[in-house]
C-alpha cells in the first residue's frame, strides 16, 4: 500500500503563522538563502544556517520536487556595522593581508565551500556573486528612481523609506518607532535618517569601484540580494530564507525595494534562530568566536550536523561540551545500527518479519510528519532512534529476513541519509567497505578460533581486546562468533 505522505507547513515570518506550503509552479520549488559575506573564516554561525537550509532544500527534493537553490556570495557592498558607511568588509581584509579585493573574496570563497561539503551541505544550484551583478543592481535602482521610490544625493542613490508604507512588514517594526541612525548611519544627504543606500559613492582610494548613471560607485549591501533572485528565480519565487539577524533591516530592505520597483518578491519567508555557547551569544569580544575550522580540530564534522540538527531551525541550538559529547553518542548509535543492518544483508534469509516491518512503517511515518510541520528534526531524529530500538532488539533476538533489513536499512539511508544529510558516503563506497570489512573480520574470526582450538586463549582475548578499542564487538553465540560495530 502507498503511503499518503501529509502537507507540507512551514512557519511564515511575513503572516507570523504557521502556513500551508503550495508552490508557484506545481512540482518545483524556487529557495533564495542570504549567503556568506567572504571577507573571513567560516564560523559555527554559518554552519547553524547552512544546514537547516539544506534540510528543507533536502526535505523537499526527498518528496519529489525539483528544487533551484540559489545562494548569493557577497563580495561588495557589506560595509563595517551592516551599515550605510565606513570600510568595506572586504576591501579593509584585502588591505590587512595585503592582497587585491578578489583574491580576499576567492580565498574566503573557497575556505566555506570546504566547510560546507565537510558537513555535508548540498552545493547551491547557483552560487551567484554581487559583483558579476553590477548591471542587474543599477537596473534596478533606476527602477526605482523612475517609480518615485529613491532619490539620488551627491553621487549616492537612498531608497526613500517614507514613500513606502509597507516598510516594516516582516519585521513588524512601524517607521515613526525606528531610532535613527539604527543599523543604518545617520548622513545628511539622506532626506530621512532611515532611508538605506542602494548605491555608494566610491571616496577617492575605495579599491572596489564601478561606472554607474551617478558617479563611480559600488551597490549598496540590500540591493544584491533582490537582483540576484528575481533574476534566477523570476517573480513571485517560493522560499527566501536566512539568519534571524538579517530579518532587520536587511531583508526588510529586500522587501521594500522589490516590491517599490514593481516586482511580486517571495512569497514565503523563513528564518533560523541563532547558537549560543556556554549559554552566551557568539561574539569575538566574548571570546567564545569559534571558526568552523578551529571546530573540526576537535570535533567530528559530522557530529556538528547531527547536533545542529538536534534542535529545531527556529530555536536557539546550545553548542558546548557536553553538547557534543551527546551528539558523538547519538551520531554513533544511528551509524553503528545501519552498519550492523547493512552488514547482515548479504546473509539474510529470503522473508518478511511481518511484525518488525509494520514498526518500520510507524517510524517512517513518524518521522514524515514531524518534517512535514516546518521541519521539525527533533521529532525527525526521535523517529530514527524508534526504528533504532526496535531494529537493534530484533538484531540482537537472532536473524531477520532479508525483506525487513532492506526496508530498515532504506529508511536509514532515505530518511537520515537523503534528507537530513547524516549518512555521507556513496553508495558505491558503502559496498566496497561492507565488503572489504566483512572479509577482513571472516579472517580475524577464523584467527581468533583458532587460537581457542589451540587453547591459545590468552592470544585470542588480545584480539578481542584489540577489536573492542577500534569499535568492534565480538559476540560468542550458539551459532559461533557474531561481531557488529
Amino acid at each position: 500500500m502507498t503511503q499518503t505522505l501529509p502537507d507540507i507547513y512551514l512557519h511564515d515570518t511575513l503572516t507570523r503563522q504557521k502556513v500551508k506550503f503550495e508552490p508557484t509552479t506545481p512540482g518545483r520549488v524556487g529557495m533564495y538563502l542570504c549567503g556568506p559575506t567572504v571577507y573571513s573564516d567560516a564560523h559555527v554561525g554559518h554552519a547553524k544556517k547552512e544546514v537547516a537550509f539544506d534540510v528543507v532544500r533536502r526535505y523537499f527534493l526527498h518528496r519529489g520536487y525539483a528544487v533551484r537553490y540559489v545562494s548569493n556570495i557577497t563580495d561588495v557592498g557589506h560595509l563595517q556595522n551592516d551599515s550605510d558607511d565606513g570600510e568595506d568588509k572586504i576591501a579593509k581584509r584585502a588591505a590587512l593581508e595585503q592582497l587585491e579585493p578578489m583574491e580576499v573574496a576567492d580565498k574566503y570563497f573557497w575556505s566555506f565551500v570546504s566547510d560546507m561539503e565537510r558537513l555535508n551541505v548540498l552545493k547551491p544550484s547557483i552560487n551567484p556573486r554581487a559583483t558579476g551583478h553590477i548591471t542587474e543592481q543599477i537596473e534596478l535602482i533606476e527602477e526605482l528612481i523612475a517609480r518615485g521610490h529613491a532619490y539620488a544625493a551627491n553621487g549616492s542613490v537612498y531608497f526613500d523609506v517614507r514613500s513606502w508604507p509597507r516598510y516594516g512588514v516582516l519585521s513588524g517594526r512601524k517607521l515613526d518607532d525606528q531610532e535613527e541612525g539604527t543599523r543604518e548611519d545617520v548622513r545628511e544627504e539622506k532626506r530621512d535618517p532611515r532611508d538605506f543606500a542602494l548605491w555608494k559613492r566610491a571616496e577617492a582610494g575605495h579599491i572596489m569601484r564601478w561606472d554607474s548613471p551617478w558617479g563611480v560607485g559600488f551597490p549598496g549591501w540590500h540591493i544584491e540580494c533582490s537582483a540576484m533572485s528575481l533574476k534566477y528565480l523570476g517573480e513571485g519565487f517560493d522560499i527566501h530564507g536566512g539568519g534571524l539577524d538579517l530579518q532587520f533591516p536587511h531583508h526588510e530592505a529586500e522587501i521594500a525595494q522589490s516590491e517599490a520597483a514593481g516586482h511580486a518578491f517571495a512569497r514565503y519567508w523563513m528564518h533560523n534562530n541563532m547558537l549560543t555557547i556556554g549559554g552566551e551569544k557568539m561574539s569575538k569580544s566574548k571570546g567564545n568566536f569559534t571558526t568552523l575550522a578551529d571546530l573540526y580540530g576537535r570535533v567530528d564534522p559530522m557530529v556538528v550536523r547531527f547536533l545542529l540538527i538536534s534542535s529545531h531551525y527556529r530555536s536557539i541550538t546550545e553548542m558546548n561540551d557536553d553538547a557534543f559529547v551527546s551528539a558523538a553518542n547519538g551520531y554513533r548509535r544511528l551509524n553503528e545500527a545501519l552498519h550492523e543492518v547493512e552488514r547482515r544483508l548479504p546473509d539474510a534469509a529470503d522473508g518478511e518479519d511481518a511484525a518488525l516491518s509494520r514498526k518500520i512503517a510507524g517510524h517512517v511515518a513518524a518521522f514524515e510528519a514531524a518534517m512535514s510541520d516546518d521541519f521539525n528534526t527533533p521529532k525527525a531524529v526521535a523517529a530514527l532512534f524508534g526504528l533504532t530500538t526496535d531494529v537493534n532488539a530484533a538484531l540482537n533476538a537472532g536473524a531477520v529476513p532479508n525483506a525487513t533489513l532492506v526496508a530498515a536499512r532504506d529508511a536509514y539511508r532515505q530518511l537520515g541519509g537523503d534528507v537530513l544529510g547524516l549518512f555521507a558516503d556513496t553508495q558505491d563506497a558503502r559496498q566496497d567497505d561492507t565488503q572489504l570489512v566483512s572479509a577482513l573480520m571472516d579472517l580475524v574470526l577464523k584467527a581468533r578460533q583458532n587460537y581457542r582450538l589451540n587453547k591459545q586463549y590468552g592470544e585470542a582475548d588480545e584480539l578481542r581486546d584489540t577489536l573492542t578499542k577500534v569499535g568492534v564487538t565480538v559476540e560468542d553465540t550458539k551459532d559461533g562468533p557474531r561481531w557488529r560495530r
